[in-house]
């Protein structure tokens, strides 16, 4: 069902853990299948230097986690807002589609994250334009790009 590259990052899941003292969280969570994210960055000069993770759910939901982190470390606030869902499951070699709303979940915690930075900053972000920090996962069913 799982290719090795999303095996690999659920197996051994890079990023994951708990970060002292971060910049800026986002939770993220889906009613329908139960998986929850939290994803922490610690930020300088509006880069992101470093993400950690929590998340609570299936393989598909520990891998995409685990690539987001890594795909946003190092990226400026508003490369990394530039990221999709589609990113994630493309850098994943592909999810099955049942599991693709896995991706969205960690693009959404990434957008949180930066959201609580922002608005902690007095930031107003390109890539926050329009952003509901308080929709819901089925808010955002429309948004999943499907490869």
């Amino acid at each position: 069902m799982y290719n090795d590259k999303v095996m690999e990052h659920f197996m051994n899941p890079h990023n994951a853990g708990t970060m002292e003292d971060p910049d800026a969280v986002g939770s993220y969570g889906s009613p329908v299948c139960g998986d929850m994210m939290e994803i922490s960055l610690k930020i300088e000069d509006n880069v992101i230097v470093d993400a950690k993770f929590k998340t609570f759910g299936c393989g598909s939901a520990i891998a995409s986690s685990s690539v987001a982190t890594e795909m946003i470390k190092g990226k400026t606030l508003d490369a990394a807002l530039e990221l999709t869902n589609k990113n994630f499951i493309d850098e994943l070699g592909g999810l099955p589609g049942p599991k693709i709303h896995c991706s969205v979940l960690a693009e959404q915690a990434v957008k949180k994250a930066i959201y609580d930075y922002a608005s902690k900053n007095g930031l107003e972000l390109e890539g926050l334009k329009g952003f509901d920090p308080n929709a819901e996962e089925d808010d955002h069913h429309h948004q999943v790009e499907e490869e």
